[in-house]
């Protein structure tokens, strides 16, 4: 059975307004579901998956309900952020989404300087599911580097041996998939501070451009352009883990 809210409760909660202002906003007249006006803010709303498809808010579609995720393709310049100075990722957003409760945050994070897959949602614990440590994640970068390859670099990663400047504990195995002398992809299973610009430095190169274009076995897709983004449906969550099922059946 569907968990269901009150409506002025529901949608004070995804952002449109204080309960008062839902009340003001039915008897406006300005909330529809299934074609029909709704007339009172109490109203119990079931919190179906196709709700936002019924139910228009000054005739726009209803925001996606809570628990939800979406991926956004970040561009440079912007920070992983909810109160840092300058732009933020919640900037590409529409402004209500940041009143929403439970809050919108980042399932992890880019720094300002790379780009690429991100993941966002609602969900607690779809959130600490991907980023446990726990959960070995595999993240695909894709890092543009000062210096050419010296070929030895993909053992290095592979090891489990490689220790970053001010750490005491070793790297998981990171897989290096070289594309030319200065482009390669590194596949990681964890999500330490600046983990693939450090781990280039590890074996003395520097890393000038750095995107992200896979967690887990969810790709960014070709067509999502750079500040825009996408709601997730299952078949996205899913193949979010679907290489961790690979690996653990192996």
């Amino acid at each position: 059975m569907s968990k269901a809210l009150r409506l002025d409760r529901l949608l004070a909660n995804m952002g449109y307004g204080s309960r008062r202002d839902i009340e003001q906003m039915v008897r406006a007249g300005w909330i529809m579901l299934d074609g029909e006006r709704l007339t009172h803010s109490e109203d119990r709303i079931a919190l179906d998956p196709g709700l936002p498809q019924r139910m228009t808010v000054r005739g726009q579609p209803l925001d996606p309900t809570p628990g939800f995720a979406l991926m956004l393709h970040k561009p440079l310049g912007v920070t992983c952020s909810h109160k840092e100075s300058g732009a933020l990722v919640y900037d590409l957003l529409p402004e209500r989404w940041r009143r929403r409760d439970p809050a919108l945050s980042t399932i992890g994070r880019l720094d300002k300087e790379t780009s690429g897959l991100l993941l966002l949602t609602d969900d607690g614990a779809l959130l600490h599911r991907v980023i446990s440590p726990r959960s070995h994640m595999p993240k695909r970068y894709l890092a543009t580097l000062d210096r050419p390859l010296s070929g030895a670099e993909g053992e290095a990663f592979a090891r489990g041996t490689l220790m970053l400047d001010g750490e005491d504990k070793p790297l998981a195995p990171a897989t290096l998939e070289p594309l030319d002398d200065l482009t390669a992809y590194l596949t990681v299973t964890e999500g330490r501070y600046h983990q693939v610009r450090r781990m280039f430095a590890a074996v003395g190169n520097h890393v000038t451009a750095l995107h992200r274009d896979r967690i887990g076995a969810l790709d960014l897709p070709a067509d999502l352009a750079p500040g825009d983004y996408r709601l997730l449906q299952s078949d996205g969550i899913d193949a979010i883990f679907a290489s961790r099922r690979r690996v653990t059946s192996a």
